[in-house]
């Protein structure tokens, strides 16, 4: 019998397959640029940030995911449960996290939403629908499902969306998850970022099937594929698959295809993957095709200009908001703790 082989195969730079027709207006998707150019410069930031040494602890980043955040918040009501993993600052920038709190709480300090508590991985905000992200692989896509559940039972009409990456996909609980979610008919939603790495492992050496969307289809649950980087597909697909759930049809799970362009976690030497590989990406990440695609309706480039001057002058205002800071107070140690 021949050898595994354990050479890994470079990804191939388009994201994915499906391309439905232009949904979104030139209106709507200028505020959305806007949005994944914030997102994408908070967490160059924090990258910085953390190369100086003013970051204590793990920190990730999501660097060309913020197709996925994006195109999620603008599809979903502001009332819909949202969890996700410790890569969670994209989605919860998009919900609408000020990002002056947001980069508090990941620095330590005293006005972060968690009060320096919970740091990078995990970002929660009760008032933006953001149940929690959780430093546990596939933890929170439970949570979602038992958020749906309460729903259901309540009778309300909102949904639970979960975002996990490719590599949570082995373990138990998500499947265990699944299964209960189809049976049940729970208005969730599972979202898989699919960004060809688990930490630092290509997909090609951790699965057995290239299209990780087939996953779920034994358990009978609707499944698809989609351009995770184009943010109007992701809208799309998301808005579909809440549709489905409002009406009490169960259950959608999206294989969002992505890259991530920095590293699985700050200080990551990246020797898995070639510079080259990278570069490949870029030219398909999630800016890179709004961009294009706005200056193809006959936005100017003057117009992104301008926008992404804002962003920059909104961003280093937040970065010296949190560095002035206040760390918190030694007695917060002992507050919001509980026992059972």
């Amino acid at each position: 019998m021949a050898e595994p082989s354990l050479k890994a195969s470079v990804p191939s730079a388009k994201a994915a397959v499906t391309e439905p027709a232009a949904v979104l207006s030139t209106e709507q998707l200028l505020p959305m640029y806007r949005m994944m150019f914030l997102i994408r410069r908070v967490e160059e930031s924090l990258l910085e940030l953390a190369e100086s040494g003013k970051i204590g602890g793990a920190m990730h980043t999501a660097i060309g995911h913020e197709g996925a955040a994006v195109g999620m918040a603008a599809a979903l009501r502001k009332d819909d449960y949202l969890t996700c993993t410790y890569r969670g600052h994209h989605h919860s920038l998009a919900r609408g996290m000020d990002p002056k709190r947001a980069i508090c709480e990941v620095l330590g300090k005293a006005p972060g939403f968690a009060k320096g508590k919970g740091g990078s991985m995990h970002f929660l905000d009760p008032s933006l629908g953001l149940m929690g992200a959780n430093g546990i692989v596939g933890a929170q896509v439970p949570h979602a499902a038992g958020m749906a559940l309460a729903s259901k039972i309540r009778g309300e009409d909102r949904i639970a969306i979960t975002f996990f990456g490719d590599g949570a996909l082995y373990q138990g609980l998500m499947h265990e998850t699944f299964n209960m979610a189809q049976k049940w008919k729970l208005p969730v939603i599972f979202y898989c970022e699919n960004n060809r790495y688990s930490e630092m492992t290509p997909i090609s050496r951790t699965s057995s099937v290239s299209d990780i969307y087939q996953f779920v289809r034994a358990y009978g649950m609707e499944s698809i594929q989609i351009d995770g980087n184009d943010v109007e597909v992701v809208y799309d697909a998301i808005s579909k698959a809440a549709e489905r759930a409002r009406a009490g049809e169960g259950p959608t799970f999206i294989e969002g295809v992505t890259y991530r362009l920095a590293g699985h976690m700050a200080g990551d030497l990246e020797t898995y993957r070639t510079a080259e590989e990278i570069e490949m990406q870029r030219a398909y990440e999630p800016l890179t095709q709004l961009h294009q695609k706005l200056l193809d309706r006959g936005v100017s480039e003057e117009e992104l200009n301008k926008i992404r001057a804002e962003v920059e002058e909104e961003v280093q205002e937040a970065v010296e908001f949190a560095l002035a800071a206040p760390w918190p107070d030694i007695a917060e140690a002992y507050t919001d703790v509980y026992k059972v």
